[in-house]
């Protein structure tokens, strides 16, 4: 019985020895995004785009969490060489890696913070986004454990090295220019139409973009001037709500439907008018942006537009009807040179 326990002994004591130490690796995977020459547009199902677009989406899924902790950031790396310079082609490489960045920041639902970007204008046109994914553990040999154990004698010392790998890596994404800025935000901004404004009309508005793609607004007019002892009088309100739809990249070119109603009473001569509009139609417009919260919103509205008034003249400060009359307008509509400011 004693030998048999002394075998046992001796049997587990080799097999500590011999046993291969278990470590965790690490594996990088890197997806390469191929782009036209000279072209900056990241076209998802050329060359196999998609293929590396939908790997690369399942790898972040897989580690979403260590990700958004900023333990695992994706190196991307951008790379032009088919424009004329140096200059042209870091600007093209720049393009481009924020281009592949923007589809993954929307798709994944990742953050800018998220990715450590270098550009480069040398190799080729295309993006490599690389991510080191943590894998199953393998077996290592006895040698190559006592090699790391001769590395890092002692767990002091191997505190202090995962400490100098963390402070370094923070500092690389402190020093990494936030480069790509995707509107997914929903905000409030205030709006006045200055070519209103010009004609002594207040006009103030408000729109609400419930996502980047879509925006409500409502702007609204009014104004009451008399001159020549109110013998003259200019003086009306309007309210037109719209809803937009933004395009393109930028979100920055729109179209949308409008409504407006109001009432005006005008008189500017002998005969004055008063009376109601109704109508609505499509607009169109494009937003410059002034600064993060200055946009000078471009725009026109064309289409159908009812007025029923009614002719007057004042006669010993008493307004005397001349008769009524029903118009019908085709065209311009409304048009407008808006600063738009974000409220939050």
């Amino acid at each position: 019985m004693s030998r048999k326990i002394t075998f046992l002994t001796l049997f587990l004591w080799l097999m500590t020895v011999t046993f291969p130490v278990i470590a965790q690796q690490k594996a990088d995977t890197t997806c390469i995004f191929r782009f036209v020459p000279q072209k900056d547009m990241f076209y998802v199902p050329w060359k196999g785009n998609d293929t590396e677009l939908a790997r690369l989406l399942e790898y972040i899924e897989n580690n979403k969490a260590t990700i958004l902790d900023g333990k695992l950031p994706l190196l991307v790396d951008g790379y032009c060489k088919s424009q004329g310079s140096k200059a042209e082609n870091l600007a093209t490489a720049k393009i481009r890696a924020n281009r592949v960045k923007s589809e993954l920041i929307i798709r994944a639902k990742i953050k800018e913070e998220n990715f450590i970007t270098h550009n480069h204008a040398t190799e080729g046109d295309f993006v490599t986004v690389r991510l080191t994914v943590p894998v199953k553990e393998t077996a290592v040999t006895d040698a190559e454990a006592e090699a790391r154990l001769a590395a890092e004698p002692t767990v002091a010392g191997r505190r202090e090295r995962q400490k100098a790998e963390a402070a370094a890596q923070q500092n690389t994404l402190a020093d990494t220019p936030s480069e790509t800025k995707i509107t997914t935000d929903h905000h409030l901004s205030l709006r006045a139409n200055l070519l209103r404004w010009a004609t002594l009309t207040p006009d103030l508005g408000l729109e609400w973009r419930i996502c980047p793609s879509w925006g409500i607004a409502v702007n609204g007019s009014w104004t009451s001037w008399t001159w020549s002892d109110k013998d003259r009088r200019y003086a009306l309100w309007e309210v037109a709500p719209e809803v937009r739809y933004y395009m393109g990249e930028k979100k920055a070119w729109y179209l949308g439907a409008m409504f407006k109603t109001g009432q005006f009473n005008y008189k500017l001569s002998e005969t004055g008018k008063q009376g109601d509009l109704m109508g609505g139609g499509i607009t169109a417009g494009y937003q410059l942006r002034l600064n993060k919260a200055l946009d000078l919103d471009f725009n026109l509205g064309l289409g159908y537009l009812n007025v029923d008034f009614e002719k007057y003249e004042v006669i010993d400060d008493v307004r005397v009807r001349r008769g009524n009359e029903t118009k019908d307008w085709y065209g311009p509509i409304n048009a407008g040179v808006t600063l738009v400011w974000k409220l939050f």
